[in-house]
């Protein structure tokens, strides 16, 4: 006799999908703070909490850059090599006061990621190739105007800068305050506004988008000049919470770390699916990950890259079966 397949089930399972599709992270999230706080007497202490949000706020805020430019499909490779060039640049321009160390590196770092859009928006070529050129370039530029040695903030703006990165605030980081402004700007640009909606239309289908009316080429633009920007402003952050030093090899795999955190977050490396809020809660599974590697001690630090990248190899794993399964369903 042939079998009878049970819709109930089959209801089930695709609910089950689409729930660990989207709450998936948030779920590893609860599961991994509550493992971590019977196992440590530490992790839950205010100092140890502010610790972790202060230490990946600075990739929480390149990340967040990095999730426009997925949920267009696209990939962002120079972020890290952008972050160090702001930094740099902040340190060079300091002596011609605030202005210039803050809206100088920005604006060129800005420009920067817009050349990567305008790349791959009108010469057609694949994000991965483009952003890999601009992340050899940057870096490149970086080594040579420091012969790869650290920059210092000037003394009139050092104070500035330290306070940026290493102040607090009614108890909480500056950098933390910063992250969660950015964040929420974020999240409100693309659940509220019609650049947002185009992001995702765009990420979604974007030979249909482009036949609604909407500037794909410029919205590519606009996405990689973003995500220049913030990564340079990044940059300022981080040289001040280094105390007033602007490092070259800053950002050095930043890049896979921000593009970790939005796939880990829920966004879809194939577009059109994800938000901030994820790659928020992906950001912090990473710093907990690093967090709980650093209480144990017993762990050598080696072993963080090997976590972290076996967990998200486990989130694309988890994301291609959820896709091909969609997919199926709707063959038929």
């Amino acid at each position: 006799m042939k079998s009878v397949a049970n819709p109930q089930s089959g209801g089930i399972r695709r609910t089950a999908g689409a729930f660990l599709q989207k709450q998936g992270a948030l779920v590893a999230l609860i599961l991994l703070v509550i493992f971590a706080s019977i196992r440590y007497d530490a992790f839950l202490t205010s100092v140890n909490i502010l610790n972790i949000l202060k230490q990946n706020s600075m990739i929480g805020m390149v990340a967040i850059g990095m999730t426009f430019v997925i949920l267009m499909r696209g990939i962002d490779l120079s972020v890290g090599s952008l972050l160090a060039l702001g930094g740099i640049l902040a340190a060079m321009l300091s002596p011609y006061g605030l202005a210039a160390a803050l809206i100088v590196p920005v604006a060129v770092t800005a420009l920067l990621g817009g050349v990567n859009g305008l790349i791959i928006a009108k010469m057609k070529i694949e994000p991965f190739i483009v952003t890999l050129a601009m992340m050899i370039g940057v870096r490149g530029v970086v080594y040579a105007v420091t012969k790869e040695k650290t920059r210092t903030i000037d003394d009139s703006l050092t104070d500035f800068f330290v306070t940026m990165g290493n102040g607090t605030f009614i108890g909480i980081p500056v950098p933390v305050w910063i992250f969660l402004i950015i964040l929420a700007a974020a999240a409100f640009v693309l659940r509220f506004t019609r650049f947002g909606r185009n992001v995702y239309a765009i990420g979604g289908n974007e030979d249909a988008t482009h036949l609604m009316g909407i500037r794909v080429d410029r919205m590519k633009i606009a996405v990689y000049t973003l995500s220049g920007a913030l990564s340079g402003f990044t940059g300022i952050v981080l040289a001040g919470r280094l105390g007033g030093a602007a490092q070259p090899v800053a950002g050095d795999m930043w890049e896979l770390d921000a593009i970790a955190a939005v796939v880990i977050g829920g966004t879809l490396l194939v577009g059109g699916r994800g938000n901030v809020v994820g790659t928020f809660i992906g950001v912090m599974l990473l710093g907990i990950i690093l967090n709980i590697i650093n209480l144990q001690g017993t762990l050598d630090s080696w072993w963080q890259p090997v976590i972290r990248g076996t967990f998200l190899l486990l989130i694309v794993i988890v994301q291609a079966q959820l896709i091909k399964r969609k997919q199926e369903q709707r063959r038929i």
